[in-house]
């Protein structure tokens, strides 16, 4: 029958020139536990000599080991000698493969750079940001003149698949935002309007808004979240995957092999989204009057007396602006990803990001632009 074992326990007397400590029972993450403070503080000042006899120890897994390789650290660190005596031979080969070194914290990173540093690091990233959208915008000039002198160039093919994943598939979303745009705000500006019984230039609201304003913005926007993002993502994923080089190997330009015929699908769909989008929403401003008492001619005749083709037309024009900018910027950061998989996550983050801004930047030049045409 196996005796049991004895309680850890730590025992220590002076020595000559240090201190001798005692250490008995288990060394386990129990028995550590309960020694552990005592042991550290002894050995933190234990003069010129750190003597521990462990003949006594019955049994030593890594929670002893680690008490052990602790001791020797601060006895080397108060410029001590370190002397383990009687331990087990098999818990003596497990000791020796630790160092101290082994426990020490790990290496502090790079000290937070100062202000200047920071914004010195982002203007920079920023200048050269800006150089390459430069670069770009002539790589792409280019390639769309060589493709409209030579139409057979563009890869057609990836036209239509790209027109039906960003035209045809985004179509019931695009339908049922503007449906719910058009029924909200029809809703929210029917009631002040009925404290002055104008409710029923609601239809005037929302025909010029969507058709002017809402529906090219929002449309894309949500063009930036569904195509623009998976640009870059596709893209992304053939420059860390080398294939954009090898393109390169060959002879083919990235910039006309990629981007054009994603671009041209985008320019070409975006425009009847947005039409789709403003209709959508008519019709949903078109329930909250019918609900108001007021007759669907009635609304109608709001509508076509409230906006114009010149209307549509300025709506339609900036649809076409907006969707250039945003596929072409999603391809942009596409082609500019470096490092792994988690590059190709900043990338399609950035371009959406970029691509809402620009939306954003653009819109406000074509107010100011027709403004000054009276449009």
């Amino acid at each position: 029958m196996t005796p049991p074992a004895s309680p850890t326990s730590l025992t220590f007397k002076p020595a000559p020139a240090g201190i001798a400590v005692t250490l008995t029972g288990r060394l386990d993450a129990d028995g550590v536990s309960g020694i552990w403070d005592q042991a550290v503080r002894l050995a933190a000042s234990p003069g010129q000599r750190l003597t521990v006899d462990a003949q006594a120890v019955d049994y030593c897994d890594g929670a002893g080991l680690a008490l052990l390789v602790e001791l020797r650290r601060r006895a080397e660190a108060a410029r001590a000698e370190f002397r383990l005596d009687g331990l087990n031979q098999r818990f003596r080969d497990l000791y020796d493969q630790f160092s101290p070194q082994d426990l020490l914290p790990p290496a502090s990173h790079k000290d937070k750079p100062s202000l200047p540093e920071e914004v010195g690091r982002k203007a920079a990233i920023l200048i050269d940001d800006i150089y390459s959208l430069i670069a770009f915008i002539g790589e792409f000039a280019v390639a769309l003149v060589r493709a409209a002198a030579n139409p057979r160039s563009i890869r057609w093919r990836d036209a239509l698949n790209v027109a039906e994943t960003a035209g045809v598939n985004a179509l019931p979303i695009i339908v049922l935002i503007g449906f719910l745009m058009g029924l909200i705000m029809a809703f929210q500006s029917a009631m002040p309007l009925k404290q002055f019984g104008a409710e029923i230039f609601v239809a005037n609201l929302l025909a010029l808004s969507l058709l002017r304003e809402l529906g090219p913005l929002v449309t894309a926007i949500i063009l930036a979240g569904r195509s623009g993002s998976a640009f870059a993502a596709e893209i992304g994923t053939m420059t860390v995957n080398e294939e954009i080089n090898a393109l390169r190997t060959m002879g083919l330009d990235p910039v006309r092999f990629l981007v054009v015929s994603r671009v041209l699908a985008a320019m070409a769909m975006t425009p009847m989204l947005t039409l789709f989008f403003s209709l959508a929403g008519l019709v949903g401003g078109a329930l909250v009057m019918l609900s108001l008492g007021y007759p669907l001619v009635a609304f109608v005749n709001q509508v076509q007396m409230s906006v114009t083709l010149g209307d549509m037309l300025g709506g339609l024009l900036k649809a076409s602006v907006f969707s250039l900018l945003v596929c072409a910027i999603g391809c942009q950061r596409g082609l500019r990803t470096r490092g792994g998989a988690s590059s190709v996550g900043q990338s399609t983050t950035s371009a959406v990001v970029s691509g809402i801004i620009l939306i954003a930047v653009a819109d406000g030049v074509f107010a100011v632009v027709f403004y000054v045409m009276g449009w």
